[in-house]
């Protein structure tokens, strides 16, 4: 099963809690460790609570901490997203959510709540929330006070946003519907949804909407007088008692609540009178208006009565008391144990919430989002701290990079140049190097040990020892051999340098892995809304037929390392048979060879570019495909084309280029472009350091 499930609406006040609180029963009747995480709260009151979070905890018992159940308040929300930091707001969410999943088995995930000024962003922002953690959505939305066009309308356009995200929607919840017409509304929907989702239609149930007594002092600020103990008292019907207490009690219906002017009385005693009387319906409270209290006598016979009925004082007049309670939009509290039974009941009922699970079973997420993968890149490097040496110490990006890299205790780094400038040049960025180690290699104390392994590996080629010590001088080569000897576990070079520059000593000494006959490169695209891998787009100008397949062996062999399920695009200007001509035949034999090496790898060829990423396109023209639209693993035919389309992409999608990282060496060795930023050299270390880690595994 999936670990996670998110309960989000499309407006204020859909009764999403009924949906959380009968999931949270299910799902701790299956296993024994469940969370609940709200990323986004309304801003918390004086208490520091939020409701949600404590009726949850509370209720269930769950082994789980108020702060640790939340990620961010409304106004913080709003504070990022007027700064244009809404990736920021995300990577909090993620980070959140991470800690929980990590300690449970599963995680009950609800949305926001629709209730703030910000509520004309929530729906985006619970789309992006539900794609970046990667998890299934039931949604819920309330019937009330719409038409039938106009309520299946909104739910169906809702369920079709999330579907068209990537999103599996497992059900939709028409809720708050009138009991006649639940079979109307139910057949509507499974009419217009055409079996994208399950449909649960939900009915209205009154007194789930009905304050309680606590509600109702917190709303008009009251004077609780008497029954303090009895503030969770559920009301029914409200009325106003200003005419004869004969007349007023045949008003009288189950659970009333009683609204009356403070100095009424005749209305307060008969009320109470009438809740012990078995000839009349029991009594929730008394609402005392005009800021009047009883009479001395009067309080003094009400301190005596045994009585269940908490008694409450407001400043408002009677009809503005009236309005105010008819206006409360009630919620359901951890006291609120009527109201979680009626909601338990109600989703035993009308929510077949086993069928849910059943999907829940079957589901996985389609690709990983960019901010996902980001972050599961940092957690990967940080379980094993590595030593990655960067060549270009004296360049500012690399600088930057490398201080906010172990500032954050990601990675051990060195340093190679001139030390002098090195430390200028911090100076002038304001960069602390304390934590880097700076080696310039002519003053190394290894430099003497580096040349000579140099020239026992590579005097069958003719080197001297004069050649060999030059050699070393050479920060690219001197970077090299310390991951050759093992005094660094990976390199990360190009900012300055050639892409031959970086990766010649390794081809020479470092070599590739038993088994591989090319060295490739890969690019993690970082896309709108997932990551794609595109091979090769750095090292081979125009490979053989050979030569292409073993690159898409390898580079699916990456995708997976950094978990990603591999389905295959071998690109070409034609799909299918549909094009003739040497090129095409290239990538047509790259495929078979593959098909035939790797019977298990999901791989289509020849495909056009949008045949493979387009689900219409791919439907389209390749209908019988099980790559065709889905392909996450695009191999280029030759460098021509694949350097060419992941700068295109990159520059007019504005996505993320990770990379290109090399595959196929020994020990890693990545390669950066000359035009890179601080974050490219970030991220491309960070890659490194989880190939190291992979390399150690193996070994």
């Amino acid at each position: 099963m999936n670990k996670a499930l998110y309960v989000a609406t499309l407006e204020s006040h859909s009764g999403k809690s009924l949906v959380v609180l009968g999931l949270m029963q299910l799902l701790l009747g299956k296993m024994a460790r469940v969370g609940y995480f709200r990323p986004i709260i309304d801003d918390i009151k004086t208490d520091g609570l939020d409701n949600h979070i404590s009726t949850v905890i509370s209720h269930f018992n769950l082994d789980l901490e108020h702060e640790q159940a939340y990620a961010l308040t409304q106004t913080q929300v709003i504070e990022l997203f007027n700064d244009g930091r809404h990736g920021e707001i995300l990577d909090i969410i993620i980070q959140k959510y991470k800690n929980l999943e990590e300690r449970f088995d599963f995680v009950l995930v609800e949305g926001s709540d629709f209730s703030s000024d910000g509520s004309i962003i929530e729906f985006d922002l619970n789309i992006d929330i539900a794609k970046n953690l990667g998890i299934a959505t039931v949604l819920v939305d309330n019937a009330q006070g719409k038409t039938l066009e106009e309520f299946c309308g909104n739910l169906e356009s809702a369920v079709n946003s999330y579907l068209k995200k990537g999103i599996n929607v497992m059900g939709a919840v028409a809720n708050k519907v009138r009991p006649e017409n639940l079979e109307l509304v139910k057949n509507r929907l499974k009419r217009e949804m055409e079996d994208r989702t399950e449909i649960f239609v939900v009915p209205r149930v009154k007194k789930l909407s009905h304050p309680t007594i606590k509600e109702i002092v917190d709303a008009l600020e009251g004077e609780v007088l008497f029954g303090k103990d009895y503030l969770n008292n559920q009301t029914g019907s409200f009325g106003v008692g200003a005419m004869q207490l004969h007349n007023y009690l045949t008003h009288l219906s189950d659970n009333s609540l009683v609204i009356t002017p403070g100095d009424r009385s005749d209305i307060i005693l008969g009320a109470l009178q009438a809740n012990l009387s078995d000839n009349y319906p029991s009594i929730s409270g008394i609402v005392l208006t005009g800021g009047l209290h009883p009479e001395p006598a009067i309080h003094k016979l009400l301190e005596g009565f045994q009585n269940h009925v908490p008694v409450i004082s407001v400043k408002h007049g009677t009809f503005d008391a009236a309005n105010s309670v008819g206006n409360i939009r009630s919620k359901i509290y951890s006291e609120s144990k009527q109201k979680i039974n009626a909601s338990l009941a109600l989703f035993s009922k009308y929510i077949d919430g086993e069928r849910l699970l059943e999907r829940l079973q079957t589901f996985e997420p389609k690709g990983i989002t960019p901010r996902m993968f980001q972050y599961k890149l940092l957690q990967r490097a940080k379980k094993a701290k590595k030593h990655i040496v960067l060549p270009e110490g004296e360049d500012q990006r690399i600088l930057r990079a490398a201080s906010e890299l172990v500032s954050m205790d990601i990675v051990d780094i060195t340093l190679l140049g001139k030390k002098s400038q090195i430390e200028r040049n911090a100076t002038g960025l304001d960069i602390d190097i304390s934590q880097l180690n700076v080696v310039d290699p002519g003053d190394a104390e290894c430099f003497d040990q580096y040349v000579d392994t140099f020239y026992e590996l590579r005097k069958h080629k003719g080197v001297n020892m004069d050649m060999a010590r030059d050699m070393m001088l050479d920060v690219s080569y001197f970077g090299t051999m310390m991951v050759h000897l093992g005094h660094a576990d990976g390199m990360v070079s190009g900012a300055v340098h050639t892409t031959q520059h970086t990766i010649r000593p390794a081809l020479q000494f470092i070599k590739t892995k038993p088994g591989i006959g090319v060295v490739s490169s890969v690019f993690f695209m970082c896309l709108e809304n997932r990551v794609s891998v595109f091979g090769d787009c750095a090292i081979n100008p125009n490979p053989s037929a050979e030569q292409l397949a073993e690159i898409a062996v390898s580079s699916s062999a990456s995708a997976m390392a950094f978990g990603i399920t591999p389905k295959v695009a071998m690109l070409s200007y034609s799909s299918g048979s549909s094009g003739k001509g040497a090129d095409v035949e290239k990538v047509r034999q790259a495929t078979e060879m593959v098909k035939k090496s790797h019977p298990d790898l999901q791989i289509e060829g020849p495909i056009q570019y949008d045949a493979a990423v387009d689900p219409l396109v791919g439907k389209s023209k390749m209908p019988d495909s099980k790559v065709a639209g889905e392909a996450n693993v695009l191999i280029f035919p030759d460098l021509n084309t694949g350097n060419n389309t992941y700068k295109a992409v990159q520059r007019e999608t504005g996505a993320l280029a990770i990379g290109p990282m090399l595959q196929g060496l020994n020990k890693p060795v990545n390669d950066l472009s000359r035009g890179c930023t601080v974050d490219d050299v970030f991220n491309t270390v960070v890659v490194t350091v989880i190939q190291a880690q992979e390399n150690k595994s193996q070994i």
